[in-house]
């Protein structure tokens, strides 16, 4: 499900002396089944931008196609497009309220009006794609739950609604290493077995060159790149003159260079330690 922006402008307290241009005329395509990783200094417009995908926030002008229909058209109904849309915030386990989990992931298929066999279908199916048992979680608290845990069924609560489109604002924010890597892991799985569009917002520069296939960068409202990883992250001055940086590994591969290894551009370790690797054994043999 295509998602088209054309010149989509946001201005916070328009005509007052608070005015502030969040978003300046941006546009961009996002593809049927792509994974866009979101990155920005604080303020570059990010939360605003996801936040105009599936309606929470009108545009000041420009349009937003989901699916080539226009979601702020008088005709258009917000609640198709929330359903085709899943927007999971910051902190989701937040948002946790029923006694259990069944029925808190029940939660929107029920106000669906859907049939019971339904919604556990629906139910069974979205906790098996962040990677929990059924049986060993429905009747259990989430808030009896690991912190990763949590956030896997507030997830799971979206992915009930069965969105075409998933809008992840930094999933991993606050989780210990362990409960950050199961989140990514899943996220990874999801995309692969359901080929849903994949919205990423994270400030981890190491985590958004594993997982997508482009990034797109905002600064101060606007556009600077959308394009894959390994282009973006070559350039590194320009994102760290905005307040961002690359992946720890592409540092080291740029000082490597400067003292003479003749080493391509890498943007994950596994790159790095074949192409370190290939370079001493190229030595070795000259």
């Amino acid at each position: 499900m295509p998602i088209k922006v054309e010149n989509l402008v946001h201005i916070y307290m328009k005509d007052t002396v608070f005015q502030h241009i969040a978003l300046d005329n941006v546009s961009f395509t996002i593809e049927d089944g792509d994974f866009i990783g979101l990155i920005g200094h604080t303020g570059s417009g990010k939360s605003t931008l996801i936040q105009h995908l599936n309606g929470l926030l009108k545009p000041t002008s420009g349009k937003i196609y989901i699916d080539d229909i226009d979601i702020n058209s008088k005709e258009t109904s917000l609640k198709v497009i929330r359903q085709k849309v899943g927007l999971v915030f910051q902190y989701p386990e937040h948002q946790l309220f029923e006694e259990t989990v069944y029925k808190d992931v029940a939660f929107g298929p029920i106000n669906l009006k859907l049939s019971e066999d339904e919604v556990l279908e629906r139910v069974k199916a979205s906790l098996g794609l962040v990677g929990l048992k059924y049986d060993e979680v429905k009747d259990k608290s989430p808030f009896d739950l690991s912190g990763g845990q949590k956030r896997r069924v507030a997830i799971a609560g979206v992915l009930a609604m069965k969105p075409k489109v998933l809008i992840l604002d930094e999933p991993t924010a606050g989780l210990d290493p362990r409960g950050r890597d199961e989140i990514l892991n899943q996220i990874k799985l999801l995309h692969k077995k359901e080929k849903i569009t994949i919205i990423l917002v994270s400030h981890s520069m190491e985590d958004i060159a594993k997982l997508v296939d482009k990034i797109l960068v905002m600064n101060k409202g606007k556009i600077q790149f959308l394009d894959t990883p390994r282009k973006v992250f070559k350039e590194a001055e320009t994102l760290e003159r905005i307040g961002l940086g690359v992946p720890q590994v592409s540092n080291l591969i740029r000082e490597l260079r400067k003292k003479g290894f003749p080493i391509e551009d890498c943007i994950s370790v596994e790159e790095a330690k074949t192409a370190i690797i290939n370079v001493i054994r190229g030595k070795k043999d000259a």
